[in-house]
């Protein structure tokens, strides 16, 4: 089998540079294309150079559909304002197209859910096996204690993370909500402060912290009386989030279009 071409948008960004060695590593998997904007002063480099696994012949540029017309599939790890602002370039390009970025409205979202008319995507909160297994497992627990526990969600990243919560922090409330029959716009709780009153039954807290290097912690509570279940995961490094994308890139590629998750690649 041929190698797949993939295009890496944010080529020059933190994830986009440790995706680029695992496309590089990969013998599935030769990188065909390398995005950036278009005033980023990198421009015109040799993406391998610049993600540190040596030169690979492919040059950074911020012409998307270029860069699709000559790529099997997509890797966007942007950001939220980014892979929006790119939308129309990727309904136009038609490729399969993996989105990491997170912080995205609800309306965004929707819009976004387009691509799958045009090919195969996944929207992604996180691309980590441990988180995705860390999903499963909140989806079991919260079916099983039901209402009878109250609910706490901390997240902790850098304090570099533009949006908050996390992507995967609303992806934990997602799976629980779902599984137990509560409103992610009504029950959420995002912040306390002062007087507020005893916590009501139905809300699920969502507490986010922001500090130095933390490559990303979440911990959800489970609090009944006597006892306490606390699931958590911490990534130690983004390399486990950049061998998600590959893994899941390489699972798009040949599929039928639609919208599919991390889940499908996982065999979740």
């Amino acid at each position: 089998m041929s190698q797949i071409k993939v295009m890496m948008v944010g080529a020059a960004g933190k994830m986009g540079r440790r995706i680029i060695n695992f496309i590089n590593e990969d013998s599935d998997t030769i990188l065909s294309a390398a995005i950036e904007h278009s005033s980023c002063p990198l421009l015109g480099q040799d993406a391998g150079l610049i993600a540190g696994c040596g030169e690979l012949g492919v040059k950074i540029q911020s012409d998307i559909l270029a860069g699709a017309s000559v790529s099997d599939v997509i890797i966007d790890f942007t950001g939220a304002e980014a892979t929006f602002h790119n939308l129309p370039r990727y309904l136009q390009a038609g490729k399969p197209i993996l989105i990491g970025s997170t912080g995205f409205s609800s309306q965004q979202v929707a819009e976004i859910g387009k691509i799958a008319e045009k090919a195969p995507f996944i929207l992604a909160a996180n691309t980590s096996l441990g988180v995705n297994l860390t999903l499963k497992v909140l989806e079991m627990v919260s079916k099983t204690v039901g209402d009878r526990y109250d609910i706490e969600i901390i997240e902790a990243h850098h304090r570099l993370k533009k949006d908050a919560p996390s992507g995967t922090a609303m992806k934990m409330a997602e799976v629980i909500t779902n599984s137990i029959g509560r409103d992610m716009e009504k029950d959420l709780v995002y912040a306390r402060h002062g007087l507020i009153g005893a916590r009501t039954d139905k809300e699920i807290g969502m507490q986010t912290i922001r500090a130095g290097d933390i490559v990303g912690e979440h911990t959800v509570m489970f609090c009944g009386n006597g006892e306490r279940i606390e699931i958590t995961h911490k990534a130690h490094t983004r390399d486990t989030f950049a061998k998600g994308a590959v893994t899941a890139a390489k699972w798009l590629y040949g599929k039928e279009k639609g919208s599919y998750s991390m889940f499908d690649v996982l065999g979740l």
